[in-house]
């Protein structure tokens, strides 16, 4: 299981994410951001409040997303 270890906002509603194994992948959200819980995200304001928590990356108490989904899901740089 792999774990965030660090989280830095891009442009255009992009996260560059590390992990555990020092890889560093994009997460394209934009994707995201039409559905469910994570619409609010469309919000820059609460889009920049990403954190790390548990090793994975986390808005406020509601929004979460895996940190194995994200390391499957992100472009390796």
């Amino acid at each position: 299981m792999r774990k965030v270890i660090r989280v830095k906002v891009l442009q255009d509603y992009k996260l560059e994410l590390t992990f555990d194994n020092n890889v560093v992948k994009i997460k394209d959200m934009k994707l995201h951001l039409n559905s469910g819980v994570f619409k609010i995200l469309k919000k820059p304001e609460i889009f920049n409040s990403v954190k790390i928590s548990f090793g994975t990356i986390s808005w406020n108490e509601d929004i979460d997303l895996c940190a194995d989904y994200l390391y499957e899901t992100s472009e390796e740089i």
